[in-house]
């Protein structure tokens, strides 16, 4: 299977909906080197995992006026996750979750410490960081601009992994970045969503590096629901709250779009 999907959109919308965390796939070369036997693995995957987020953006891409672009990892974050630093930038190293996890969101052991990260970089994080780097360098080549919109979940109570959870947890929480959120987007999230916080559990956002902090034709939000709102945790089905959460995200995009779309 490919590793991810670039889903088209209207060739005249900025918007990406990027979804990295969704899916539960994990290769089987890639399973052999995870020390978990089968039933801890996939309780390990109930909890990281960003269940239905693929489904909420696909919902929201259908509703929208002008179809956003999707950018959706087909494979377990636990694979690697594309949206940590490749080296000593990324925080989460503290808590052995780089690129490539070593330990498990209740800080157990996923891989030896001792595990060489590169092949797994070289093999599916750098493709897909070079692919989302080509689909918002073709926003800006088309219409000026580019709007990364993340779409994450997060479980109602923290778990152990998290390095900033002990404050509040609202139903949607926005991530923003002092250089790529501008407050229009803000605005418009806020908007769409009702009632939302900042920046806690979960802060920043994501875009690729080669646009980082260089070019503001690049905004970015990350938007993080929090799990009790529309499906059983964890890792349980999704219930009515899933398609309350699409329309406002298709809202958001819809916002997002150039006003004679």
């Amino acid at each position: 299977m490919h590793s991810f999907d670039l889903l088209p959109g209207a060739e005249r919308s900025p918007v990406i909906l990027h979804v990295p965390h969704s899916a539960r796939e994990i290769p089987a070369e890639v399973r052999a080197g995870i020390v978990l036997d089968d039933l801890a693995l996939e309780r390990e995957l109930d909890h990281i995992v960003d269940a239905h987020t693929a489904e909420l953006a696909e919902d929201a891409a259908r509703w929208s006026r002008v179809v956003p672009w999707r950018f959706v990892n087909r494979l377990s974050r636990l694979v690697v996750d594309p949206e940590r630093f490749p080296d000593e930038r990324e925080e989460m190293l503290a808590v052995g979750m780089g690129a490539v996890y070593t330990r498990t969101t209740h800080r157990e052991e996923l891989r030896p410490a001792n595990t060489d990260p590169e092949p797994l970089v070289a093999r599916y994080f750098r493709p897909y960081a070079r692919a989302m780097t080509e689909a918002v360098a073709r926003r800006l080549d088309v219409t000026g601009r580019a709007v990364i919109i993340d779409v994450h979940s997060y479980p109602s109570a923290p778990l152990p992994y998290e390095l900033h959870g002990e404050g509040p947890r609202p139903p949607v929480c926005l991530g923003t970045d002092p250089f790529h959120t501008p407050p229009e987007l803000l605005a418009a999230a806020r908007e769409a969503f009702g009632e939302v916080g900042l920046d806690s559990p979960f802060s920043g956002t994501y875009v690729p590096l080669e646009f980082y902090g260089r070019d503001p034709r690049v905004s970015a939000l990350m938007v993080e629901i929090r799990r009790d709102t529309y499906m059983t945790e964890p890792g349980g089905p999704a219930g009515p709250g899933l398609h309350r959460l699409a329309q406002a995200l298709a809202a958001l995009v819809d916002a997002l779009e150039p006003p004679d779309a």
